[in-house]
């Protein structure tokens, strides 16, 4: 596990995913801090790290990225940590649009075709 304050190349991801699940490769991002954790078999895991980080909760979404696709389909947003009904997320998908704005913005930052 580890977090991403700099910038991640396309291939360290497609490692990590062949190292792993094969295809993708978890991750969670701090919308707030522009940060993205990654590589671990859990999306709970690297939650934990970034509030050890000293991220804030609410600012923490689960993601799927697939480092053999390109466009929309890179990322998915599913993962059992975003479900948040306080928040107004009622499910494992992120239903906001402008929280997926802001995943996507950290994401093209942080990750290195």
């Amino acid at each position: 596990m580890k977090i991403i304050t700099e910038t991640l190349l396309l291939s360290e991801l497609k490692q990590m995913a062949e190292d792993t699940f094969g295809n993708l490769v978890k991750a969670v991002v701090d919308i707030e801090k522009g940060l993205i954790a990654v590589d671990a078999e859990l999306h709970s895991d690297l939650e934990a790290l970034l509030l050890e980080d000293g991220s804030k909760q609410k600012n923490l979404w689960g993601i799927n990225l697939y480092p053999e696709i390109q466009g929309d389909d890179f990322v998915e947003f599913d993962s059992l940590i975003n479900m948040r009904p306080s928040q107004g997320n009622r499910s494992r998908n992120i239903e906001s649009d402008e929280t997926r704005k802001k995943i996507i913005e950290v994401v093209t930052k942080r990750i290195k075709r």
